[in-house]
């Protein structure tokens, strides 16, 4: 696909105010000028997502070549970060040759437009002249809609709530936070949905690299090349995306240039006896066995320098030892911590290191 082309545009001229001649909003065609009177329309008339949709267009139209994205970290502090359009725009025509979206594929916008995640969707939209509608901002984005879709964005909790519509749109990309196992295991037995997990962060704009349910590696997006560092953390260059290299947290094992395993984050390793050990690893183990919330983690221990806890969101104080037969001996926990309820980020994750600061 060539989608400078069918822009009618060289690389060159390839701006930000190049909107799609092929490209709808909610079933109507829009050039430059109907987007901005669009626009103005949410801004004043519009529910809450509109607004942020309208915001978001007014400033991509005009004649600043950078934006301001705003992030919520952990903290729950929110940050601006500020962004090339032109950026944003190869990002948008890396995805698109990626998936294969031709001009003229439907997608679905259903994530809120104030944050990265759908904003790149309306720029995907505008670039590569797609068919875009836009729903409220909910977590069962589908419960009255049978539209059929080629491509859409979710976080988990949509995708959980949609699984009995998803089979109506061809690709969706899953990205926010972590899949459970169960849901992993869910959406393999789809058969008319393909289903992709996404990797990235901040730094990259959106993801840079693409894992499809049912795979164990990561594939990056066209243009992007990986390696690791000292500590065996990955390595992006994305040149195309970002000026310099972004060095990661996650530990990898690297396939080649193009494709990687994630293992985990370089903050959790536990070091037990002398055998690194990955929370998240021995998370999936347990997520199909433990009912409620918990992650594992690590405190000090005289012999073994680390050893390993799990803490688990109940209000019960036992446990049958039974549930750790399918760990390793060395992965099991040493102890165990029960908290009635996790500490959390802004976005509903669970803040794990405020958690554990109130237990030990």
């Amino acid at each position: 696909m060539n989608i400078i082309m069918d822009m009618r545009v060289t690389v060159d001229t390839l701006t930000h105010k190049n909107v799609h001649n092929r490209f709808k909003l909610n079933g109507y065609h829009l050039n430059y000028d109907d987007m901005c009177r669009v626009a103005y329309s949410f801004i004043k008339e519009g529910d809450e997502y509109e607004k942020h949709i309208g915001e978001f267009l007014l400033e991509w139209l005009d004649d600043d070549l950078d934006i301001e994205v705003q992030n919520f970290r952990n903290n729950r502090k929110a940050k601006s970060n500020s962004f090339e359009k032109l950026a944003m725009i190869q990002s948008a025509i890396a995805t698109g040759d990626f998936f294969n979206l031709e001009p003229g594929d439907t997608a679905l916008l259903c994530l809120s437009a104030k944050y990265i995640a759908g904003k790149m969707m309306l720029v995907r939209a505008m670039i590569l002249g797609l068919e875009l509608d836009i729903t409220t901002i909910h977590s069962k984005p589908l419960e009255y809609n049978d539209k059929q879709y080629d491509f859409a964005a979710m976080v988990p909790i949509q995708v959980e709530n949609s699984l009995k519509k998803l089979q109506n749109i061809k690709k969706v990309i899953i990205g926010g936070a972590t899949l459970s196992q169960s849901l992993i295991e869910k959406l393999k037995k789809l058969k008319k949905t393909k289903a992709y997990e996404t990797y990235g962060m901040t730094e990259t704009i959106t993801h840079v690299a693409i894992r499809k349910i049912g795979d164990e590696t990561f594939k990056t997006l066209p243009n992007i090349s990986i390696s690791k560092d000292e500590r065996e953390c990955l390595v992006i260059d994305a040149p195309k995306i970002m000026e310099e290299k972004v060095i990661t947290n996650d530990i990898v094992a690297v396939i080649n240039e193009h494709e990687f395993l994630w293992l985990g984050r370089y903050d959790n390793v536990i070091n037990s006896g002398g055998i690194k050990l990955f929370p998240e690893q021995i998370e999936v183990k347990l997520q199909n066995i433990l009912s409620t919330r918990f992650f594992i983690a690590s405190e000090k221990d005289e012999k073994l320098g680390e050893k390993v806890i799990l803490v688990i969101e109940s209000d019960k104080k036992d446990m049958d030892s039974s549930v750790f037969d399918i760990l390793e001996k060395f992965e099991k926990p040493k102890a165990i911590y029960f908290v009635p309820k996790f500490t959390e980020t802004k976005t509903g994750k669970i803040n794990r290191l405020k958690t554990l600061n109130n237990i030990l």
